[in-house]
């Protein structure tokens, strides 16, 4: 009996146009692209091609998308970028009871460096009530995180709701839309967010690549250091 892959939250099969377009860039165009000389050149033009196409999907300036190896990398650079690089402004981060592990273990990892961590509840339909954001923030409130679609239950959350009372209070917005990039529209602009994290293999991309979405003017402690790929903010070939 042939089995059937349901699973499509946990991970998708990578799209053979995506195989096919990476093909020449693991066989012919194999250059680093930090390289000045002609093996460097494709490659870059490459990843600045890429770039813009995520840009696109979600409706943000090129400028804007760091990639990283993956959404839970995206998640920590966001939460954990945001709290150490505005230690001065507070300590306080408002999240949900019911995030990805890649958003909770890193919540619970900053509580060991005295971050303050206010966990939301949701309802019997697994939503967050924006009203419950606005009675959580305080003067030492920095960021707040909520998923934008739950990776079991589906659930999508009042995601521009919650943006517009963070841009109201000037308080920064962290969204993980790894289950609904390529599923429902992900504008960065109409969501309110200042931050939005994705993975490649959640849409027919490989496992190992993922991307952050940073508003220009958005400040962040780097997690990565090394030589200045990524517009100086992930370092790695």
């Amino acid at each position: 009996m042939k089995t059937i892959y349901l699973d499509y939250n946990a991970t998708t099969p990578v799209d053979p146009r995506v195989a096919a377009a990476m093909i020449p860039y693991m066989e012919e165009y194999y250059g680093n692209p930090s390289s000045s000389h002609v093996y460097g050149i494709e490659p870059k033009t490459a990843i600045i091609r890429a770039r813009g196409q995520v840009a696109e999907l979600l409706r943000a300036r090129t400028d804007e998308i760091v990639f990283t190896s993956g959404g839970t990398e995206s998640n920590n650079f966001a939460i954990k970028g945001v709290a150490f690089a505005s230690r001065g402004k507070g300590n306080h981060i408002i999240t949900s009871a019911i995030e990805h592990p890649a958003v909770t273990e890193v919540c619970r990892n900053l509580e060991r460096f005295g971050f303050e961590i206010t966990w939301l509840p949701v309802d019997e339909t697994g939503l967050v009530d924006p009203d419950d954001v606005i009675h959580a923030i305080t003067p030492r409130t920095i960021l707040i995180s909520v998923m934008h679609a739950n990776n079991e239950t589906g659930t999508i959350q009042p995601i521009g709701a919650i943006g517009r009372i963070a841009r109201e209070q000037g308080i920064l917005f962290h969204t993980d839309a790894a289950q609904s990039a390529g599923k429902i529209i992900v504008d960065v602009e109409a969501l309110g967010v200042a931050l939005l994290s994705i993975a490649g293999h959640k849409l027919y991309a490989p496992k190992g690549i993922g991307a952050l979405y940073i508003r220009r003017g958005v400040k962040l402690e780097k997690l990565i250091h090394g030589a200045d790929h990524e517009s100086n903010l992930r370092a790695g070939t």
